[in-house]
Parts: C-alpha cells; structure tokens; sequence
C-alpha cells in the first residue's frame, strides 16, 4: 500500500471518531440558481434586429387552420412544442395583425401583450432552463401582407387572389403575417399543417400529404414536413389544382400541383426535374429531404420561391433556368441556410451559379461560357456592387445574384475543377441541416483547396470595384 492511501486510510478513521462514529462530509454549498428573466424580443440580425426572439429553440410547430376562400378570412391554432434556453419569466414570439384569442403555456392560460409584431406571452410559471414547453395560440382574421423594406416591390406573407385561392411567399419576414413564429432562419423546426378548406379547393404544402379527411362540403388537408426548416419557407397554398405524382431519384416523391386549366403544359415542363435533381445529387450530395414538387398558381405572382420540398411558382415564371434555381436552393439555402440575412448571397449566388451549372450539363461548355461572359459583361457595365455585406435595400439586387455566382465561377477558375466541387461538397455536408455564414464558406475554401484566399474573397464579396474577369478555360 502506498504510503499516500496509508495516510489516507488514517485521516478516514480520525474523522468518524470525531463525529461519534459517523463519517464527516462537506458542505458543498448548492449553486445559485440562475433568475429568470424576460426573453430577448429579436435575434440582432444585422439587417432585421427584431425578426426572431431569444431564450428558447422552436423544436415543432402544429399549424391547424379552416380557410374560408371567399372571405380570406382564417381561423385556427398554432402549437409550438419549444425548449427553453435559459430560464423565462415571459417570452416572444413575432404575429402581424390578427386577433389573438387565448394563450396557453403548458395548458395553463397565459397572459399576453402585444406591441407591433411582438406578441409578449407571460406564463402563470416561469419556464426553467431545458425545460421543454408547449404554446398553444388560438387566433384568426384577415391576414394582412408584409411590407418589407427587403422587398419594396411587392407585399410578402400570406396572399390571396381573389376567389382562385390564396399563397404564401415569405422570403424574408412575411411568416409572421399567418402563424405565431419565431420568426428567423436561425431557429429552423420541423411542421405539421392541417388546413381545413371548402371543396373542390386543394391544399398543398411542404413535406408529404399523410392525410385527407372529408367532412361535408370541406376537407381537411394533413401535411407533415419532418426536416427542420426556417419560417419563410413554410408555405400554404389553396387553390383548384391537380395533383400530379412522380418518382425522383432513388424513389424520392415528386408531388407537383398545377392549376386544372394548365396542368397538361406545366407537366412537360416540369418533366426535367427528376433529371435535375439527379445532376444536383451528383455534385453536391444526396437530395436533402423527403420530397419534392412544384406550386403553380394561376397568378399574377411574377416570381418563384425555394419554398422548402414544394418550391411555388407564378404561372409566368417557370422556364427551366428558374426551375432548376429553386431546386438548387433545396441544398444552399434551405437545407444550408443562412445565419444572417446579410449572407443572403449564400443562397442566390449559388443558386444562379448551380442553375447555369444545369446549363453547362444539358447545353454544353460552349453556351455556359457565352452567359458567364454576358453576365460578367452586364455586371461590369453597371459597376454591381459587392454582394457580401448588403444594406436591406440591396437584399435582393441583382448583384447578389449575378456577382454572387460569379464569386463562385471565379473560384472555380482559381482553384480548378476538381477543388472546386470539393469545396461544395464539404461545404454543403459539413453544414447540411444547419446554418452558415460566408466566413464559414470561407474557411472550407482555404482548408479544402490548401490556399489563402483573404484577399480573392475580398476582392470579390467586398470590395466596391468589380474584380477583373479572370481567363476563361
């Protein structure tokens, strides 16, 4: 026995004998409990400060709505199954317009305020850290689109087009003008839509359809989207469509929905998505969620959104380029996603660049070449200015989607092809899922390809000139 266990031994002896045979233990003194506080009203998203809400982490939300068409007029529940990041004495969540109902937090009434878009919900019991928590907010109305300083040209959120039906498109705030959220691509969460509407009208959504159920002259469409997925990608869209069903690669559900009048013509021309999806799946990785498909509405919507597994599309908006772009956000902006509305190049720069990719496979070098040239030709006629840092007025700018890619295709021509593709397929597989900023595109860049390139990055992202073209091989 070592002299240090003897000693040891000895010392355990003396001190039971000084407590009448009982051992003698330590106070260790409890630590303090932490005091619960009030939860932050915004995330401090450079651009949008106020866009989400701080002390807890959405795990799922439970959307249940009854739409009536004619009156655009909703009514429903919104569940929240959340976990507490620090202990809460109230908390936020982000609703423009409608009227709140009631409040419950863990089945007990709550109390609730609001202030502009901030819906301020005290519990009758502070919320401890870790703890998990259900929010349950019954509410309805009209709901009013977005007006967002990002997106001047047109209102965003919840739109309905007459007697034809209704959609949603968000990017980025317009979440919150029909669901209680919390209301930034930072907090991602996995859905459950069931939306009741009046028949022949249709219901499509993100993930997969699981249930239809027929009441009367209404039916209730189940919806479940069971990837995480940030709040201006949840969509809703009601309308007389035809549901059209194919198989992706490796069995993946293809579930597109075309209005009734159109439905022949937009199924050729929504044929190459399996082929796309397949390309994409070469050289990035695995399609990243459960299913696929396209919304069409017969719209005046002149646009397209990646909304996530079903991206929507205006019926004046489906060429194949801008098709293949809003598959392309599946991988670079819903499931990568950023982590600050400033990064948005992350999502449109590699989505232009991955749709001229398509190009290049189904069209050849010669005619990628050709629009990579014009694009750098347009770009550098009106001086774009750097996609990497843009001011809320510049959200959307065409600099962030023609300089963006163009960020990427000079990479390409630095590093070469093969770096290249290796620094999108580590990129993409180490932050699949989650959210990224552009320095952690960055630091793959480097790792990846063995290079400092501080000052490309820079020149390119950054910088007020546009860099001079490099040589094209």
């Amino acid at each position: 026995m070592a002299p240090q266990i003897r000693y040891f031994l000895m010392l355990v002896v003396v001190l039971c004998w000084l407590n009448n045979g009982q051992p003698v233990i330590a106070d260790t003194p409890a630590p303090a409990a932490i005091p619960p506080v009030a939860g932050e009203d915004g995330l401090g998203d450079p651009l949008y400060p106020q866009l989400g809400n701080g002390g807890y982490d959405v795990q799922h939300y439970t959307i249940e709505l009854a739409v009536d068409v004619a009156s655009n007029t909703i009514t429903g529940t919104t569940t929240i199954t959340a976990l507490a990041s620090q202990p809460l004495t109230r908390f936020h969540l982000d609703l423009s317009g409608l009227t709140v109902e009631a409040i419950t937090v863990n089945d007990s009434a709550a109390t609730f305020a609001r202030d502009s878009y901030e819906l301020i919900i005290t519990p009758t019991v502070a919320l401890a850290v870790d703890q998990p928590f259900t929010v349950a907010v019954a509410y309805g109305g009209v709901p009013a689109p977005i007006t967002d300083p990002g997106v001047p040209f047109e209102g965003i959120g919840w739109l309905a087009y007459g007697a034809q039906g209704s959609y949603v498109a968000s990017e980025p705030s317009g979440a919150m003008s029909w669901y209680p959220v919390n209301n930034h691509p930072l907090d991602k969460a996995t859905y459950t839509f069931r939306v009741n509407v009046p028949e022949p009208y249709v219901v499509a959504a993100n993930g997969l359809l699981i249930d239809t159920i027929d009441a009367g002259t209404r039916r209730t469409y189940v919806w479940e989207a069971s990837d995480p997925m940030a709040s201006y990608l949840a969509t809703v869209n009601i309308a007389k469509f035809v549901m059209v069903t194919e198989v992706g690669p490796a069995g993946l559900p293809i579930l597109n929905f075309f209005p009734t009048a159109l439905s022949r013509r937009l199924t050729r021309t929504f044929a190459p998505t399996a082929d796309m999806i397949a390309y994409y799946s070469e050289i990035i990785g695995p399609f990243p969620f459960e299913s696929y498909g396209a919304i069409v509405m017969d719209a005046t919507f002149g646009g397209a959104l990646e909304t996530q597994t079903r991206s929507i599309f205006g019926r004046t908006a489906t060429l194949e380029t801008i098709i293949a772009h809003e598959l392309a956000h599946q991988w670079f902006g819903n499931s990568v996603s950023l982590a600050s509305w400033q990064d948005i190049w992350l999502n449109e720069g590699f989505a232009t660049y991955f749709h001229h990719l398509w190009t290049e496979h189904t069209k050849g070098p010669a005619v990628f070449k050709a629009t990579l040239r014009g694009m750098y030709t347009t770009m550098r006629a009106r001086q774009m200015a750097p996609p990497g840092s843009p001011s809320i007025a510049g959200l959307f700018d065409s600099t962030i989607y023609v300089r963006g890619a163009w960020t990427l295709h000079a990479l390409r021509l630095e590093v070469g092809d093969e770096l290249f593709f290796e620094i999108i397929r580590t990129y993409y597989a180490r932050f699949q899922g989650g959210n990224a900023t552009t320095a952690d595109f960055i630091a793959v860049a480097e790792a990846v390809s063995g290079q400092t390139l501080d000052d490309f990055f820079q020149a390119w992202l950054y910088d007020e000139a546009v860099p001079a073209m490099p040589a094209m091989k």
